[in-house]
């Protein structure tokens, strides 16, 4: 049975979740408040109830996701947040309203001025590849020292040296995507016990050793929402005012275990 033939349809403050011919989410010009047009299997979906606790989320590795995609605008020009993969729903979900720790593997875009901590050097925002597990024992080792890993993170030199070593225990992964994200193409996920890799048009953009324990949930979004991690420890997150509409389209959407 395919698990991802159930889905919870998510509309908030005018966006729209459609299916005919194919998934479209669109956001229509919102001035303020948070808007998301989603689907889930974590979530309600056919009238069924909802997960809540984490621990039965659908989907552990041995994992392939597969679907074509486009976007109404290109990067930098489309607002908030958008993309399709596994996560955990660490925060914001209303059937799981407690936070967790964020594991996650999956294609992710971030505009301005999101800002998330993957890279060592520039910009964490863009159309990427991507891959995170915090809960793990070697992460949570980090949580007596972060204080001290904060203040060496303002220092150039100091953080190129110190990076590696935080993704390793952080499981992160990042690779941007050199591809139209307004041109169809087709994007495959194989999340497996021993790493990950994301393709996309059959050609690999991220190999990685990285795998999240999970288990997770799927999740496609399009939303207007915002988040800086800053290096210093700084948090910040809001919503983007929208002026005209904007849109994700997928196809042919398959998840299978194996």
């Amino acid at each position: 049975m395919n698990k991802g033939d159930i889905w919870r349809r998510l509309a908030l403050n005018g966006g729209r979740v459609s299916d005919d011919p194919h998934w479209r989410f669109q956001l229509s010009p919102v001035e303020t408040g948070y808007a998301d047009a989603q689907i889930d299997d974590y979530g309600w979906a056919s009238g069924q109830r909802p997960w809540r606790v984490r621990r039965h989320y659908p989907w552990l590795p041995g994992v392939v996701m597969r679907l074509r995609a486009r976007f109404s605008h290109s990067a930098g020009t489309l607002l908030g947040t958008a993309g399709f993969g596994f996560w955990n729903a660490p925060f914001g979900d209303p059937t799981v309203p407690w936070p967790a720790l964020p594991q996650a593997t999956w294609f992710f875009y971030a505009s301005h001025p999101s800002d998330l901590p993957l890279a060592a050097d520039g910009p964490g925002r863009g159309w990427f590849a991507s891959t995170i597990d915090a809960t793990t024992g070697r992460a949570l080792a980090l949580m007596p020292a972060a204080p001290l890993v904060l203040l060496l993170n303002q220092f150039a030199p100091l953080r190129r040296r110190l990076w590696p070593g935080l993704r390793r225990r952080m499981s992160i992964s990042f690779a941007p995507l050199p591809v139209s994200m307004t041109a169809w193409h087709t994007y495959e996920l194989q999340w497996l016990p021993d790493g990950c890799c994301f393709l996309v048009d059959g050609e690999t953009m991220l190999q990685t050793p990285f795998s999240p324990r999970g288990p997770l949930g799927f999740v496609c979004w399009l939303d207007n929402q915002f988040l800086v991690l800053g290096r210093n420890g700084r948090f910040r997150y809001g919503v983007l005012p929208i002026s005209v509409p904007q849109w994700l389209e997928i196809a042919d959407l398959s998840i299978h275990s194996f």
